[in-house]
Protein backbone atom coordinates (compact mmCIF):
# COMPACT_ATOMS: atom_id res chain seq x y z
CA UNK A 1 0.00 0.00 0.00
CA UNK A 2 1.44 2.94 -0.70
CA UNK A 3 2.55 5.95 1.66
CA UNK A 4 -0.91 8.16 0.93
CA UNK A 5 -3.57 5.76 1.23
CA UNK A 6 -1.78 4.50 4.58
CA UNK A 7 -1.90 8.23 6.19
CA UNK A 8 -5.64 8.21 4.57
CA UNK A 9 -6.46 5.13 6.76
CA UNK A 10 -4.62 5.93 10.00
CA UNK A 11 -6.33 9.20 9.96
CA UNK A 12 -10.11 7.56 9.39
CA UNK A 13 -9.32 6.38 12.63
CA UNK A 14 -7.73 9.19 14.71
CA UNK A 15 -10.59 11.16 13.43
CA UNK A 16 -12.81 8.42 14.99
CA UNK A 17 -11.05 8.18 18.68
CA UNK A 18 -10.92 12.01 18.42
CA UNK A 19 -14.68 12.38 17.58
CA UNK A 20 -15.84 9.12 20.05
CA UNK A 21 -13.36 8.48 21.95
CA UNK A 22 -15.13 8.84 25.30
CA UNK A 23 -18.49 7.17 23.90
CA UNK A 24 -16.10 4.68 22.72
CA UNK A 25 -14.25 3.85 26.16
CA UNK A 26 -17.91 3.41 27.67
CA UNK A 27 -18.68 0.26 26.07
CA UNK A 28 -15.23 -1.00 26.76
CA UNK A 29 -14.91 -1.03 30.51
CA UNK A 30 -15.11 -4.43 30.85
CA UNK A 31 -12.42 -6.71 29.34
CA UNK A 32 -13.51 -9.52 26.88
CA UNK A 33 -13.56 -13.21 28.07
CA UNK A 34 -10.44 -14.37 26.20
CA UNK A 35 -8.50 -11.76 27.61
CA UNK A 36 -9.29 -12.24 30.81
CA UNK A 37 -8.02 -15.98 29.97
CA UNK A 38 -5.21 -14.27 28.98
CA UNK A 39 -4.46 -12.58 32.31
CA UNK A 40 -4.40 -16.27 34.42
CA UNK A 41 -1.75 -17.40 32.14
CA UNK A 42 0.77 -14.40 32.21
CA UNK A 43 3.81 -14.57 35.54
CA UNK A 44 2.36 -12.67 38.82
CA UNK A 45 5.47 -10.93 38.10
CA UNK A 46 6.17 -9.43 35.10
CA UNK A 47 7.58 -6.21 32.95
CA UNK A 48 4.36 -5.75 30.31
CA UNK A 49 4.02 -3.23 27.49
CA UNK A 50 0.30 -3.30 25.96
CA UNK A 51 0.25 -1.62 22.20
CA UNK A 52 -2.72 0.32 21.61
CA UNK A 53 -4.06 0.07 25.20
CA UNK A 54 -6.98 2.45 25.05
CA UNK A 55 -9.20 3.70 27.74
CA UNK A 56 -7.25 1.44 30.72
CA UNK A 57 -9.29 -1.50 31.62
CA UNK A 58 -6.90 -3.98 31.09
CA UNK A 59 -4.48 -1.92 33.30
CA UNK A 60 -6.35 -1.68 35.93
CA UNK A 61 -7.92 -5.49 35.82
CA UNK A 62 -4.68 -6.75 35.89
CA UNK A 63 -4.17 -4.80 38.77
CA UNK A 64 -7.78 -6.15 40.09
CA UNK A 65 -5.45 -10.16 39.59
CA UNK A 66 -2.73 -9.12 41.69
CA UNK A 67 -0.19 -8.44 38.72
CA UNK A 68 3.10 -7.13 40.36
CA UNK A 69 5.87 -5.72 37.98
CA UNK A 70 5.48 -3.26 35.73
CA UNK A 71 2.56 -1.74 32.77
CA UNK A 72 3.42 0.35 30.36
CA UNK A 73 0.27 1.16 27.55
CA UNK A 74 0.82 3.20 24.72
CA UNK A 75 -1.96 4.33 22.12
CA UNK A 76 -2.30 7.68 19.96
CA UNK A 77 -5.86 8.82 21.20
CA UNK A 78 -5.14 11.59 23.78
CA UNK A 79 -8.66 10.88 24.88
CA UNK A 80 -8.03 7.62 25.44
CA UNK A 81 -5.16 8.09 27.40
CA UNK A 82 -6.53 11.11 29.19
CA UNK A 83 -9.51 8.19 30.45
CA UNK A 84 -6.42 5.79 31.31
CA UNK A 85 -5.00 8.36 33.47
CA UNK A 86 -8.06 8.48 35.24
CA UNK A 87 -8.72 5.23 35.32
CA UNK A 88 -6.01 4.07 37.42
CA UNK A 89 -6.27 6.15 39.88
CA UNK A 90 -7.83 3.50 41.46
CA UNK A 91 -4.87 1.16 41.71
CA UNK A 92 -3.11 1.91 45.06
CA UNK A 93 -0.97 -0.71 45.09
CA UNK A 94 2.83 -0.02 44.87
CA UNK A 95 3.86 -3.35 43.77
CA UNK A 96 2.94 -2.86 40.15
CA UNK A 97 3.73 0.29 38.63
CA UNK A 98 1.51 1.77 35.47
CA UNK A 99 2.28 4.19 33.14
CA UNK A 100 0.63 5.49 30.05
CA UNK A 101 2.49 7.35 27.16
CA UNK A 102 1.29 8.62 23.49
CA UNK A 103 2.85 6.86 20.98
CA UNK A 104 2.27 6.96 16.86
CA UNK A 105 3.03 2.97 16.40
CA UNK A 106 3.25 4.18 12.31
CA UNK A 107 6.35 6.16 12.97
CA UNK A 108 9.27 3.50 13.26
CA UNK A 109 11.04 5.77 15.97
CA UNK A 110 7.90 4.87 18.72
CA UNK A 111 10.01 2.29 20.09
CA UNK A 112 13.00 4.51 20.72
CA UNK A 113 13.73 5.16 24.49
CA UNK A 114 12.51 1.65 25.38
CA UNK A 115 15.20 -0.68 26.49
CA UNK A 116 15.78 -3.81 24.24
CA UNK A 117 15.31 -6.99 25.96
CA UNK A 118 13.45 -5.49 28.98
CA UNK A 119 10.01 -6.65 28.52
CA UNK A 120 8.46 -10.31 29.37
CA UNK A 121 5.39 -9.83 26.98
CA UNK A 122 4.16 -7.49 24.84
CA UNK A 123 0.17 -7.28 24.84
CA UNK A 124 -2.06 -6.31 21.69
CA UNK A 125 -5.37 -6.99 22.39
CA UNK A 126 -8.01 -5.35 19.04
CA UNK A 127 -5.04 -3.31 17.84
CA UNK A 128 -3.22 -4.48 15.09
CA UNK A 129 -6.07 -5.24 12.58
CA UNK A 130 -6.38 -1.09 12.72
CA UNK A 131 -2.85 -0.65 11.60
CA UNK A 132 -2.97 -0.19 7.76
CA UNK A 133 -0.28 -1.58 5.27
CA UNK A 134 1.51 -4.73 5.53
CA UNK A 135 4.85 -3.05 6.03
CA UNK A 136 3.40 -1.21 9.26
CA UNK A 137 2.39 -4.23 11.12
CA UNK A 138 5.77 -5.93 10.11
CA UNK A 139 7.56 -2.90 11.50
CA UNK A 140 5.65 -2.97 14.57
CA UNK A 141 6.42 -6.60 15.14
CA UNK A 142 9.59 -6.45 14.44
CA UNK A 143 9.82 -3.59 17.14
CA UNK A 144 7.91 -5.94 19.61
CA UNK A 145 10.29 -8.74 19.16
CA UNK A 146 13.53 -6.75 19.86
CA UNK A 147 11.98 -5.39 23.11
CA UNK A 148 11.25 -8.76 24.73
CA UNK A 149 13.00 -10.94 26.68
CA UNK A 150 14.74 -14.18 25.45
CA UNK A 151 11.40 -16.82 25.68
CA UNK A 152 9.39 -13.75 26.15
CA UNK A 153 5.89 -13.85 24.93
CA UNK A 154 3.94 -11.45 22.51
CA UNK A 155 0.10 -12.28 22.85
CA UNK A 156 -2.61 -10.30 20.42
CA UNK A 157 -6.01 -10.89 19.65
CA UNK A 158 -7.99 -9.75 15.85
CA UNK A 159 -11.09 -9.27 15.32
CA UNK A 160 -12.60 -11.79 12.97
CA UNK A 161 -15.98 -9.79 12.75
CA UNK A 162 -17.04 -12.21 9.66
CA UNK A 163 -18.52 -14.71 12.45
CA UNK A 164 -21.55 -12.34 13.08
CA UNK A 165 -23.91 -11.17 10.40
CA UNK A 166 -25.05 -7.48 12.29
CA UNK A 167 -20.95 -6.40 12.29
CA UNK A 168 -20.65 -8.20 8.69
CA UNK A 169 -23.26 -5.64 7.42
CA UNK A 170 -21.95 -2.54 9.09
CA UNK A 171 -19.15 -2.86 6.26
CA UNK A 172 -19.24 0.48 4.45
CA UNK A 173 -18.13 1.44 0.71
CA UNK A 174 -14.77 3.19 0.77
CA UNK A 175 -16.02 6.05 -1.45
CA UNK A 176 -17.47 7.11 1.95
CA UNK A 177 -14.32 7.83 2.84
CA UNK A 178 -13.36 9.48 0.17
CA UNK A 179 -10.48 6.57 -1.23
CA UNK A 180 -10.39 4.30 -4.06
CA UNK A 181 -11.16 0.69 -3.39
CA UNK A 182 -8.34 -0.62 -5.71
CA UNK A 183 -6.05 1.35 -3.24
CA UNK A 184 -6.17 -0.80 -0.44
CA UNK A 185 -5.07 -4.80 0.68
CA UNK A 186 -6.88 -7.52 0.43
CA UNK A 187 -9.09 -8.08 4.30
CA UNK A 188 -8.87 -4.45 4.34
CA UNK A 189 -12.71 -2.81 5.19
CA UNK A 190 -14.64 0.23 6.06
CA UNK A 191 -17.09 -0.68 9.16
CA UNK A 192 -19.38 1.82 10.56
CA UNK A 193 -19.90 2.97 14.57
CA UNK A 194 -23.11 4.12 15.75
CA UNK A 195 -23.06 2.94 19.48
CA UNK A 196 -23.18 6.26 21.25
CA UNK A 197 -22.15 8.56 18.77
CA UNK A 198 -24.15 11.83 20.03
CA UNK A 199 -27.26 12.92 20.24
CA UNK A 200 -27.70 13.13 16.76
CA UNK A 201 -29.26 9.46 15.76
CA UNK A 202 -27.68 9.88 11.72
CA UNK A 203 -24.27 10.73 13.24
CA UNK A 204 -21.86 8.29 12.66
CA UNK A 205 -18.15 6.80 13.13
CA UNK A 206 -15.73 5.35 10.87
CA UNK A 207 -13.01 2.58 11.04
CA UNK A 208 -10.88 0.96 9.15
CA UNK A 209 -9.97 -2.70 9.88
CA UNK A 210 -7.91 -5.10 8.47
CA UNK A 211 -9.48 -8.52 9.12
CA UNK A 212 -6.50 -11.01 9.33
CA UNK A 213 -6.79 -15.04 8.21
CA UNK A 214 -4.72 -17.85 10.07
CA UNK A 215 -2.48 -17.89 7.07
CA UNK A 216 -1.26 -14.13 7.21
CA UNK A 217 -0.65 -13.95 10.80
CA UNK A 218 1.93 -17.41 10.17
CA UNK A 219 3.71 -15.61 7.68
CA UNK A 220 3.86 -12.53 9.63
CA UNK A 221 4.95 -14.34 12.84
CA UNK A 222 7.82 -16.15 10.53
CA UNK A 223 9.16 -12.93 9.50
CA UNK A 224 9.18 -11.04 12.25
CA UNK A 225 11.23 -13.93 13.90
CA UNK A 226 8.35 -15.31 16.14
CA UNK A 227 6.85 -18.98 17.04
CA UNK A 228 2.97 -19.19 17.47
CA UNK A 229 2.49 -21.36 20.37
CA UNK A 230 -1.20 -21.11 21.22
CA UNK A 231 -4.36 -19.68 19.98
CA UNK A 232 -8.24 -19.66 21.00
CA UNK A 233 -11.22 -18.26 19.91
CA UNK A 234 -12.99 -16.22 22.67
CA UNK A 235 -15.76 -13.13 22.99
CA UNK A 236 -19.08 -12.23 21.25
CA UNK A 237 -21.91 -14.23 20.69
CA UNK A 238 -20.72 -18.16 19.92
CA UNK A 239 -17.40 -16.93 21.35
CA UNK A 240 -15.63 -16.75 17.87
CA UNK A 241 -15.29 -13.49 17.72
CA UNK A 242 -11.70 -12.60 18.74
CA UNK A 243 -8.91 -14.62 17.38
CA UNK A 244 -6.19 -15.20 19.95
CA UNK A 245 -2.23 -15.83 19.18
CA UNK A 246 0.36 -16.55 21.71
CA UNK A 247 3.38 -15.62 19.75
CA UNK A 248 7.28 -16.53 21.09
CA UNK A 249 10.45 -14.81 20.85
CA UNK A 250 13.47 -17.86 20.87
CA UNK A 251 15.51 -17.92 23.99
CA UNK A 252 18.88 -17.83 21.65
CA UNK A 253 18.80 -15.38 19.52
Amino acid sequence: MDPKHTAKLNEINREFYQKFGRDFASTRRKINPGVARVIRLLPKEARILDLGCGSGALALELAAQGQRGSYLGLDFSEEELEIARETVKRVPRSDFGVGFESADLLDGRWAIGLAEGSFDAVLAFAFLHHIPGAENREQILRSAHRLLKPGGIFVHSQWQFQHSPSLWARRQPWNAAGIDPRAVDVGDHLLDWRHGAGTDANEYGLRYVHLFNREELAVLASQTGFEIVDEFESDGKGGRLGLYQTWRKEDQE
